[in-house]
């Protein structure tokens, strides 16, 4: 079930299969784009000077490259394998792998709907991925606030099985941010100042923050959360409440992000 357009764009990076080579290129089938055949010339294939193409590529190798030309009207893509780093050629797989791995569960959807999995696509996969970018964060989206998801998508049976499905075969999405708390009181009460103050900012939610002693007046704040958003909030509000606390009590306090 494709969920991508017929050609790539210009500049995207894409994967595929090798599947012929030739003494002055390579052709490739792309494997997001319905097996579309697409052509790597031999200058394209790596840096310097190429004397022998398959000592860089292979038949049936799965390779990342980016798009150097598209030419609709003749369906002609030109690929370029050198023109990426390895951490964009890193980040490429683990995307495919990823939304290799949600075509595969939404496939599981299908008999829980009582519809063929061809059908899918239309009813509300491509809708899926124009929201959320890709068939996988919308998975994860599923899965990290599933109340939300519900709520979003209204109640058509299908959002439901998506809920249940992500729940059964992933783990939540887990992050974790930190930062440094300075705060001091100089009054002879200072420390139980300085303690309130703690303990209001573990206390905004107590599931998620935690404040570790470094040395006096530092602090570390550490936030666990689902989402990167939700974790930035409670950090915010946690260290704005302990700043209020210590300064309202006659401190003072500062805040810096890790």
């Amino acid at each position: 079930m494709p969920l991508r357009g017929e050609l790539p764009e210009e500049g995207e990076l894409v994967v595929g299969t090798v599947t012929s080579i030739r003494n002055f290129g390579a052709f490739v089938t792309l494997d997001e784009f319905s097996n579309k055949e697409a052509f790597i010339h031999l200058s394209e294939v790596a840096t310097g000077w190429v004397k022998y193409i398959r000592d860089h590529i292979r038949e049936g190798q799965k390779i990342v490259a980016r798009v150097l030309r598209v030419d609709p009207a003749k369906g002609q893509v030109d690929l370029s394998l050198k023109r990426i780093n390895d951490h964009q050629r890193r980040e490429k797989i683990q995307g495919w792998k990823n939304e290799q791995r949600a075509i595969k569960l939404l496939g599981l959807v299908a008999p829980i709907l009582k519809v063929e999995p061809t059908a899918l696509d239309e009813l509300f996969g491509a809708s899926l991925v124009e929201r959320y970018g890709s068939l996988f964060a919308a998975f994860e989206a599923a899965i990290a606030e599933p109340k939300k998801f519900l709520k979003e998508h209204g109640r058509a049976p299908w959002v439901a099985a998506v809920v249940k499905i992500a729940e059964d075969n992933l783990v939540p999405p887990h992050v974790t941010i930190r930062g440094t708390l300075e705060v001091s009181d100089t009054a002879p009460d200072g420390v139980e100042h300085v303690r309130a103050a703690l303990a209001a900012a573990e206390a905004v939610d107590p599931a998620s923050i935690m404040v570790q002693y470094v040395g006096a007046p530092r602090y570390r704040v550490v936030v666990s959360g689902a989402q990167y958003k939700h974790a930035e909030e409670l950090m915010k509000k946690a260290t704005e409440t302990a700043l209020a606390s210590i300064k309202q009590a006659g401190g003072q306090g500062t805040f810096a992000r890790a």
